[in-house]
């Protein structure tokens, strides 16, 4: 079976990014690495991406006349690569409807919450002024909503009394950095189905 191409969106160091695309090289997960873009020039995921053979590059939204205008370029890049599955490894942009509907469940977000609780920005700071005792991670579809996607994976970590944001991050992103690969292996291998809302796992 030909191999899934996987390329990334990203928008700063890309820790997650890092850790799929060394699952791949290792070939743990059955894909190829298309292409990392990012909307920032100083982004350190494409130092990274570089430094492992992976081509990257930057489209910035300011060069384009509008959102559409700028995700377009983004989407001659991904096709550029033949992309099966995109993944947004901390991109800190809002994708529009527009490019959703070009990757319908096609495109892979991990958020350092248990969805639907804590959607948006800040998460673990969300999470901690809540007061709950157990957040964690989510690995799910994008859709055209805000982190309402179908989720494929989730971890949960107990929140502890002397948790700071920064505490609370460093424990979650460890979990990231497993539940991520594993959603995208699941993809790449063909063991996901979506029916509406939910994902069921073959």
């Amino acid at each position: 079976m030909k191999k899934k191409v996987v390329s990334f969106l990203v928008s700063g160091r890309g820790s997650n990014f890092k850790t799929v695309a060394e699952k791949i090289a290792s070939g743990y997960i059955p894909a190829v690495s298309g292409v990392v873009l990012s909307n920032r020039a100083d982004a350190l995921a494409l130092e990274t991406a570089r430094a492992m053979g992976i081509p990257a590059c930057t489209v910035l939204p300011a060069r384009y006349s509008s959102r559409e205008a700028h995700e377009e370029a983004l989407i001659r890049e991904l096709e550029a690569r033949k992309t099966d599955l995109v993944v947004a490894a901390g991109y800190m942009r809002i994708l529009t409807p527009y490019f959703v509907r070009q990757y319908k469940n096609r495109i892979i977000n991990i958020h350092p919450a248990l969805l639907p609780s804590f959607p948006g920005v800040d998460a673990q700071t969300q999470a901690l002024h809540y007061g709950v005792k157990i957040t964690g991670c989510t690995a799910h579809f994008i859709d055209e909503g805000t982190d309402t996607g179908p989720i494929i994976l989730q971890k949960a970590i107990a929140v502890e009394e002397n948790d700071t944001v920064e505490s609370l991050s460093k424990r979650i992103l460890i979990e990231e950095h497993r539940v991520l690969p594993e959603a995208v292996k699941l993809f790449c291998e063909g063991r996901l189905r979506v029916d509406g809302r939910r994902v069921n796992i073959l």
